[in-house]
């Protein structure tokens, strides 16, 4: 049975700032612009999560996504919806919430529970804004 990839959708909104203490106010702002502004700004973010696998021949499935999606709900989405990345979330903590650190952290949080799906988690993808968006394909 030939290997097929399935990506599923997921939405949050949340607020971040991003900053380095050891610098100046006029470093971090010229680094970062409006991303480093002092009362933080938000996203709507889209996350997309890709595995691939072969399809079962009695389901028609690679992976059953309501199994995908109650993983990225409980590891991910409850965590970030409507939080501020740089103090509420748990596994930010320390971490600089550019939009490829979020990617790189949401795949850390995720690939053991989705690879026991009997597939493999292949990309980590998120949209920040119409115009940008990041993707992590694992180490």
């Amino acid at each position: 049975m030939p290997k097929v990839s399935i990506t599923r959708r997921e939405r949050f909104s949340a607020a971040h700032k991003l900053w380095v203490n050891d610098w100046t106010e006029e470093k971090n702002l010229s680094t970062f612009g409006g991303c480093a502004n002092p009362n933080w700004h938000g996203h709507n973010y889209e996350l997309f999560v890709t595995v691939e696998g072969e399809v079962n021949p009695v389901t028609g499935f690679v992976v059953n996504l309501k199994d995908v999606s109650k993983i990225l709900k409980t590891k991910v989405v409850n965590k970030l919806d409507h939080k501020n990345l740089n103090l509420d979330v748990d596994f930010l903590q320390n971490k600089m919430t550019t939009t490829e650190v979020l990617a790189v952290a949401i795949w850390e949080e995720i690939v053991s529970d989705i690879n026991k799906l009997d597939c493999k988690l292949t990309s980590v993808k998120i949209k920040e804004t119409e115009n940008n968006f990041v993707e992590y394909k694992g180490a």
